[in-house]
């Protein structure tokens, strides 16, 4: 399901805004995933180093994943925004009349007419770059997305990273320093939970609806994760051990 995006300008807590729906679905998966791996350990009563081995194996292999497919993402919507703009160059300079028709039928619709009509189109047409932005605006409905493929998926990967890398973190500090585990599952929860809401609050930015329905709806979507994991592992557990 795609969702409408709100193209943010300048820095966010210390990042580009124009960045933000990338750090939200890349925030999401990480967190969503690694405590799913998390839960199902805890279900499952394994080891606090199998939690640490899936869990980091699962964090590092699923966020190169991720922004691989978000790299490739971009460059095909880039690679198609390109195709299409080289046809209407070529439009232009071999199917001029039938091409100005079509700029005098766009602004006619939007209720433009005479002397007015004609002044506007004869501004657009009488240069080729905004004549071909304008096509690709009005007739295509397609515009440049100015973040590159690389930026796009190293956003991704280090959101994913950096989310992700929260349900762990319990784990981590009983793993070095010696500290009673019997509440480590409760701590990655608590942690996991204050992770989706932050992410569930900029996700809220990015599709512009309520801040508070798009938290619980992350917090929702991460607990029914980690319910289903949690009790896979403890069916798991019950017939293998």
């Amino acid at each position: 399901m795609k969702e409408t995006v709100l193209h943010q300008e300048g820095s966010m807590l210390g990042f580009d805004r124009g960045y933000i729906s990338e750090f939200v679905y890349g925030g999401i998966d990480g967190a969503i995933t690694t405590f799913a791996v998390v839960a199902g350990a805890a279900g499952a009563g394994a080891d606090i180093k199998w939690v640490l081995i899936f869990g980091l194996a699962n964090l590092i292999a699923d966020g190169f994943s991720m922004s691989v497919g978000n790299f490739f993402s971009t460059k095909a919507e880039h690679d198609n925004f390109e195709k299409h703009q080289a046809v209407e160059y070529w439009e232009i300079e071999n199917l001029r009349e039938r091409e100005v028709q079509e700029i005098r039928d766009i602004y006619s619709s939007k209720g433009f007419e005479g002397e007015l009509l004609e002044k506007v189109v004869n501004v657009i047409t009488s240069d080729k770059d905004v004549w071909v932005d304008t096509m690709m605006k009005e007739e295509l409905e397609m515009s440049r997305n100015d973040k590159t493929p690389v930026q796009t998926a190293t956003a991704t990967f280090l959101s994913f990273m950096a989310v992700g890398f929260i349900p762990l973190v319990a784990y981590i500090i009983a793993a070095i320093i010696p500290i009673d585990q019997s509440n480590l599952f409760l701590f990655s929860c608590i942690g996991t939970g204050l992770a989706l809401m932050m992410v569930g609050y900029l996700k809220g930015i990015v599709t512009t609806e309520a801040k508070s329905k798009s938290m619980a709806q992350t917090l929702l979507l991460g607990g029914i994760a980690a319910a289903l994991a949690y009790y896979v592992g403890v069916v798991l557990a019950l017939y293998y051990l």
